[in-house]
């Protein structure tokens, strides 16, 4: 990625800390229960958040179960796959910081955090794994409308299905492309997946997400990011992915 590339990256990251709009908070704390300072799973939640800060960084994704019933924690860890890995391990450490603060003693819980990207933190005392979240849903919504909305947002929904065709039939379940349609400016795409769901379940997460959450947040904008439990979609109007 070009320098400018770069620096035009970062200026929209500073432009949606400021500007954000969410459809949920950064974070959900789930209702399944609390459990109390010095129990078992409480240890096993510290241990699974080292597991999965050391284990997401060099391939963006990380998965692992810690403990034995009825204290058995298991969770999953994912970063945009535009991150490197030392900005993915500092987002991961934001994240476990972030759902710490926002759900302590909570059984189950999910957190986004969008430093340098965006990277997904989710643990629950219930295996979950190869199981589509589509209950948990986010979004960060650019404030620039395109100069066309009607056909760069056509324009962007044809790339996004088009990813999501991409992403569920490759083993790293994510996809990146680009589009330019009737002389417009080319919109940039990506769209990825937790690596525990089969590449079908990929696709009904991405496709959910095209379908009900895109519209209503972004279309039109020169730019998105829309986000749920398993799967994450992001279009913008410059390049922030090689394909």
């Amino acid at each position: 990625m070009s320098c400018s590339r770069i620096i035009l990256l970062f200026v929209y990251q500073l432009t949606l800390a400021f500007l954000v709009r969410k459809a949920f908070g950064a974070s959900n704390c789930s209702n399944s229960g609390n459990f109390a300072a010095n129990d078992p799973y409480g240890a096993n939640l510290m241990e699974l958040f080292t597991t999965l800060s050391n284990q997401t960084p060099p391939t963006l994704f990380g998965q692992a179960s810690v403990g034995q019933p009825p204290d058995q924690v298991h969770g999953l860890a994912l970063c945009a796959a535009y991150m490197s890995s030392s900005n993915c391990q500092t987002c991961v450490q934001k994240a476990v910081n972030e759902i710490q603060n926002s759900c302590p003693n909570k059984k189950s819980a999910i957190v986004w955090n969008n430093w340098y990207g965006d990277c997904l933190l989710k643990y629950s005392n219930v295996q979950f794994f190869g199981q589509v979240d589509n209950q948990n849903k986010i979004f960060y919504q650019n404030p620039n409308t395109a100069g066309n909305p009607v056909a760069f947002a056509m324009q962007t929904n044809g790339l996004l299905l088009q990813l999501s065709n991409q992403s569920s039939a490759r083993p790293a379940l994510y996809a990146a492309g680009e589009l330019q349609v009737y002389g417009l400016q080319k919109v940039y795409g990506l769209a990825q997946c937790t690596r525990d769901l089969a590449g079908s379940d990929c696709k009904k997460c991405l496709d959910d997400l095209i379908a009900t959450v895109l519209p209503t947040c972004c279309a039109g904008k020169e730019g998105g990011r829309v986000l749920s439990g398993s799967c994450l979609l992001q279009f913008e109007n410059f390049v922030f992915i090689s394909a």
